[in-house]
């Protein structure tokens, strides 16, 4: 949580670059475009505000529902429909990475507000992108270890809240399983022993404070761009466009998080800073909006760079942690109609955040 908060807090300072003036600023602007944002600057705010509480509301409801399936059995993670949920959710995160934010990085660090030597010269997006995959992978993997080391030594699980549904027995009669702290058994199956479910659980929460660390570096520039922005025609459709995005994002953010079966107050803790994340970013824009300059060289590097990796994280994410680790499982892998659901339903979410491309 603190390294959320340092790169959260240094990613804003940094975007609040010095206002450059004079020959700089003219080369790189449109003044006809530049008098229009001014004029509509009024009802431009109007949009910002109620785009605050559109992506809140929007982010909010999007990370809850997974959460639901504690209390309705439909939601479980357990039911197809929960599969076919998280593999549209996970498309939506695809495309965002793909389609969204790589060209948008590619725009600003090839910027001709930048000098030629060396951000035309070499291609920094895919290189920080793919620098970012490598290091998620790197987090991943060492995170995963360690934590598997340092709760298998003490020979305890982890604390994790277990709802009256899961103490219930299950009514097939099939298979009883007993789980405690040291050791588990089975009546009528082999199930799989407490480290096995252990190790489970521990790769669940590094996938969710991962996901959530890539999706948080990209929502806090968004909403400066949105909030910085003076024009009308870009705050409406944006405001349309990242209401979409919260929701199904926060859909397979809270899917991750539901999964992972944090405590309360820790899933408590993650669902209201995802949802605070993006207004927060439209708040410090509509404040820094006299002063921010989206040409100056600052801004373009800061945010270029920033937007390169935070597709290399999604673009990780998405296909390793989410599509790879579902759609190998053994349940999908043995049901042909619930494989046949999943790839349409990731289609979907795929070919509708990328629609919205059109338009923000």
């Amino acid at each position: 949580m603190i390294i959320k908060l340092i790169i959260l807090s240094s990613a804003i300072l940094v975007l609040i670059p010095p206002t450059v003036s004079g020959e700089s600023s003219s080369s790189c602007t449109c003044p006809e475009e530049n008098e229009d944002q001014t004029q509509n600057y009024s009802e431009a705010l109007k949009f910002k505000l109620a785009a605050i509480a559109s992506v809140l509301t929007a982010g909010g409801i999007g990370v809850s529902i997974p959460l639901l399936g504690r209390r309705f059995q439909f939601l479980r993670p357990e039911n197809d429909a929960f599969f076919m949920i998280k593999a549209f959710a996970a498309g939506v995160i695809l495309a965002t990475g793909f389609v969204h934010i790589l060209p948008d990085a590619y725009r600003t660090l090839t910027s001709p507000c930048l000098s030629k030597s060396p951000w035309r010269e070499f291609p920094f997006t895919g290189f920080f992108a793919m620098v970012a995959a490598i290091g998620t992978l790197a987090v991943d993997t060492v995170a995963t270890a360690f934590y598997k080391n340092m709760h298998f030594s003490k020979s305890k699980p982890l604390n994790y809240a277990v709802d009256e549904e899961d103490q219930q027995p299950p009514h097939d009669g099939h298979v009883h399983v007993h789980t405690h702290a040291t050791h588990g058994h089975a009546h009528g199956a082999v199930v799989p022993s407490h480290e096995i479910n252990l190790s489970d659980l521990v790769r669940q929460r590094i996938i969710s404070q991962v996901l959530e660390l890539g999706i948080v570096v990209h929502s806090v520039i968004i909403g400066i761009s949105l909030g910085a922005s003076q024009s009308v025609d870009t705050v409406k459709p944006l405001m349309a466009a990242l209401s979409f995005h919260q929701f199904f994002e926060g859909m397979g953010l809270g899917g991750c998080i539901s999964q992972a079966k944090f405590k309360s107050l820790t899933t408590t803790v993650m669902m209201i800073f995802f949802s605070l994340t993006t207004p927060i970013g439209i708040g410090v824009g509509i404040g820094i909006s006299s002063v921010y300059k989206e040409n100056s060289p600052i801004a373009l590097i800061v945010e270029g760079i920033l937007n390169s990796a935070s597709s290399g994280i999604l673009i990780y994410m998405s296909l390793v942690d989410l599509l790879a680790a579902d759609f190998t499982n053994p349940r999908m892998q043995s049901n042909v109609r619930l494989q046949l659901g999943a790839h349409v339903s990731l289609l979907l979410g795929a070919g509708c955040m990328s629609l919205m491309a059109k338009w923000a």
